[in-house]
């Protein structure tokens, strides 16, 4: 941060191209931009303070919560509900768990925002405890917060770093966000993966989509699928597209994206990418990866460099992990790269590489 925007936009792509290294015939597209404050479409607030002095931000090194609540990363929208959604803490007398001493309840209150400026809210709860509470002031929530159109509570027992945990309770009828991307209606779920900034999202959708379509390969395999984005976004009357996935709640919503829109021939499954690929009788013609960050790791990538596939699209969030993985697939030939800054203000980006088949 305090960095020109174009001075970090410059530097990702440096850093990009050196970790790809020298490659003959790979064409590096124009870096891919969004707003530069105010891109932030969710919102991961971990609990601190008291009862009636919440805060909802993230811990200092001694544990003590940090406000967040006006942190310009994120859009006008969301950044307004989060003053309400502190009021609700007090009001349904939410204590914020204490990470030193292991009491508490409230965890974290994460929020998404669609492009209609709907909202999703979710409160991370040690247990269901309070749970009763949360259902008595829900209505003043909802009144207070009229954009929540999915609200939810997820427990989190275990006195762990992770975000989430495995158990949802839904607190309203409707059950999933409507995330309008270019031309595609994705439903983002609880527990469901969805891009940072839903601009650069839309970009990197349509990117894979054109070399799709310029490929134009009978059958696609989308992998790490998340809510369906590159699945729905490759489909085509004449092609059949598989997403795969772990997460039962985004293939929940990858579905109906697909039934909405009258897709056919897209389909989704749930489960492990690795496994699904090694498991498989045939290979597709091309294959989608949009792995976490560890990358795909040396199975995946070894079933990748020995199969049939012809041509992959790779989006990562760690060219570290892209590098190795590519290191391990030389058969697969980067041809075209593309950074998008899906992370303003910070040293992360997105990349986009197209590779062939030598």
């Amino acid at each position: 941060m305090g960095t020109p925007y174009p001075e970090q936009v410059a530097a990702k792509q440096r850093h990009c191209r050196e970790a790809l290294g020298e490659r003959p015939g790979l064409t590096w597209l124009e870096p891919v931009t969004g707003p530069e404050a105010g891109f932030r479409t969710k919102a991961k607030m971990v609990a601190g303070g008291t009862v009636d002095r919440p805060t909802l931000g993230i811990l200092d090194a001694h544990g003590h919560g940090v406000d967040l609540r006006d942190c310009g990363l994120y859009p006008p929208g969301l950044q307004a509900c989060l003053p309400v959604l502190a009021d609700f803490v007090t009001r349904a007398a939410l204590t914020p768990y204490d990470v030193a001493r292991r009491t508490g309840e409230l965890k974290s209150v994460l929020v998404a925002q669609s492009p209609d400026d709907e909202l999703m809210v979710r409160l991370v709860l040690r247990s269901t405890e309070p749970l009763a509470r949360i259902r008595k002031h829900l209505p003043w929530l909802r009144a207070a917060l009229p954009r929540m159109v999915v609200a939810s509570v997820n427990l989190l027992p275990e006195h762990k770093a992770v975000v989430e945990g495995d158990r949802e309770i839904l607190l309203t009828e409707v059950t999933s966000l409507r995330m309008r991307v270019n031309d595609i209606d994705l439903q983002l779920r609880p527990q469901g993966f969805f891009q940072t900034s839903t601009d650069v999202a839309a970009a990197l959708y349509r990117q894979a989509r054109a070399w799709v379509t310029e490929i134009a390969p009978a059958s696609v395999w989308d992998l790490y699928c998340g809510v369906g984005g590159f699945a729905l976004h490759c489909a085509a009357p004449d092609r059949d597209v598989l997403g795969v996935e772990t997460s039962a709640e985004a293939v929940a919503g990858a579905r109906r994206s697909a039934h909405e829109a009258g897709l056919d021939r897209v389909r989704f499954a749930v489960g492990d990418a690795t496994a699904f690929a090694l498991g498989a009788a045939a290979a597709p013609e091309l294959v989608v990866v949009n792995p976490p960050r560890r990358g795909l790791g040396p199975e995946l990538a070894g079933w990748l460099e020995a199969s049939a596939v012809r041509h992959v699209v790779y989006s990562s969030c760690s060219t570290t992990s892209l590098a190795r993985d590519l290191a391990a697939m030389p058969s697969l030939v980067p041809r075209r790269a593309q950074v998008l800054d899906m992370f303003p203000q910070t040293a992360h980006y997105e990349a986009i590489v197209l590779l062939e088949r030598g």
